[in-house]
């Protein structure tokens, strides 16, 4: 079996430099007009609910590796993958083959076991953090981060007969009625009230807001404060909702956090943070959950961001690009301890998807043959110096931050967050050709996520574009 492994990675082809249309955009007046065309048809037609092509006014064609075609010819380099899901790119040659084949046998299972569904958990568990790896089951409901969210609540209250739940501010979990009582965003839950019970809420580490000053480590249940005191403060709000007589409510049954927030900034923790968050669980028999949907899967430049600090949680939910060729489909790794749902105790129609199980399993098979977890890191860390670089003379540049191929950059114009300066640099940039989406908790943040497959020569054609947007931008705001 190793050997057949072996062999399989080493003829993981083609490389990450042939599977795009080109290393540069190619664009013309955008958008053009069959764009225009699908656009007024789909604003006549579609939900009011559409947001993507509000920000960016483009129709799709085709999309290879980190490049997207429009319907109009016009050539893209795409630095939001579909907001982290297409992790191995667009179309990826090896993923696709093998998805055709499965699709050609079958398609539907439910829970019906296959081939394709057990090496799929026995992939996942090969790649798990230490501590679930070999001690973990994996549960799948529906296709989405929102359901394998819904899935999470459900183990935490079965296991510990609670029902509160704890969470953060800045957060983002998804929008189904469970996974929205986690969602931080207060847009995002604006009249589909009331959501579930004794949810609430507590800051996040955040290195653009004050914290206290001083010896914090009287806040900080963690063995070795690392005194942050943004990190103190909210290691001190946790433990006070979980043991304090006065919390306003029951000892949640779990914590769920991101390792690194996504929606909320690309936020990433002190170093203590997520230790201090897994003792405060220990010591009140709570589950620990990461919510690895954004940040799991090579992301970061780990397989799990979890493993960037060494914390084993109790469960870690997925998606986004475990579907390898960007199929829906959701999943919970789990502790074994907490396997105590009978038959039944969780379910969904659409989980067993097998094509999506065969695109994770040969998109773990790409990455590992072409090394993409170091190239994400080494890419990634080119970005953010690029930034850095541009940063040393423009003071509205207040943070930088990220891991692997996830990039925060937040802007402040005045002292004040600006989503508006951010909204024309997205539009600046989707007009030279680069796509890229936005975050934080002003919408103030340029959020990248490019696929693990960005080449170096994309990178720095793109960076070049992105950081002569922002040059000409502020040139024109200066006006």
């Amino acid at each position: 079996y190793e050997l057949a492994r072996e062999s399989a990675c080493m003829a993981t082809s083609p490389p990450i430099d042939e599977i795009h249309f080109s290393m540069e955009p190619d664009v013309e007046t955008v958008p053009g007009p069959q764009t225009k065309r699908l656009l007024e048809q789909q604003k006549e037609i579609d939900s009011n609910a559409v947001a993507y092509p509000r920000r960016i006014p483009v129709a799709l064609e085709e999309a290879k590796g980190a490049t997207i075609r429009d319907v109009d010819g016009n050539t893209f380099l795409d630095f939001f993958a579909g907001i982290g899901v297409l992790n191995v790119g667009h179309s990826n040659p090896y993923v696709l083959e093998g998805v055709h084949e499965q699709l050609d046998k079958i398609t539907h299972t439910v829970d019906f076991p296959t081939e394709a569904r057990i090496e799929f958990i026995e992939r996942l568990n090969d790649i798990a953090p230490d501590g679930l790896s070999g001690n973990s089951k994996v549960i799948f409901g529906g296709p989405s981060g929102s359901d394998a969210i819904e899935g999470s609540i459900k183990l935490a209250k079965h296991n510990t007969g609670r029902h509160g739940l704890l969470a953060f501010e800045g957060s983002y979990h998804g929008t189904t009625a469970g996974a929205l009582s986690l969602t931080a965003g207060k847009a995002y839950k604006q009249g589909y009230g009331p959501l579930l019970a004794d949810a609430v809420h507590v800051p996040f580490p955040n290195p653009s807001e004050p914290g206290p000053t001083g010896d914090v480590g009287a806040f900080c249940p963690a063995e070795n404060c690392c005194q942050d005191g943004t990190c103190a403060r909210a290691l001190d709000a946790v433990q006070r909702k979980f043991e304090g007589p006065y919390g306003g409510h029951e000892s949640p049954a779990g914590i769920w956090v991101e390792p690194i927030q996504g929606e909320g900034g690309v936020i990433v923790p002190p170093e203590g943070f997520l230790k201090g968050l897994r003792d405060i669980a220990d010591d009140n028999d709570a589950l620990l959950i990461f919510d690895e949907i954004q940040t799991g899967f090579g992301r970061t430049g780990k397989w799990f961001a979890a493993e960037h600090w060494d914390v084993t949680p109790d469960a870690i939910t997925m998606a986004k690009g475990i579907g390898g060729s960007g199929l829906p489909i959701g999943a919970m790794m789990y502790h074994e301890q907490y396997d105590t749902c009978g038959p039944g105790g969780h379910v969904g129609t659409f989980r067993g998807n097998v094509p999506a199980f065969v695109g994770w399993t040969l998109a773990i098979e790409y990455i590992e043959s072409h090394s993409l977890l170091d190239h994400a890191t080494e890419v990634g860390m080119y970005i953010r110096s690029r930034f850095r670089e541009l940063a040393e003379d423009v003071p509205e540049i207040i943070d930088i931050r990220g891991k692997g191929q996830f990039t925060g950059v937040e802007f402040e114009v005045d002292g004040e967050p600006s989503k508006s300066l951010v909204e024309s640099i997205q539009r600046e940039c989707y007009h030279r050709g680069v796509l890229v989406w936005y975050a934080g908790r002003h919408k103030s943040v340029i959020r990248l996520l490019p696929p693990l497959v960005l080449t170096q020569r994309q990178a720095e054609v793109g960076m070049d574009i992105i950081t002569e947007s922002i040059r000409d931008v502020l040139a024109d705001h200066d006006r």
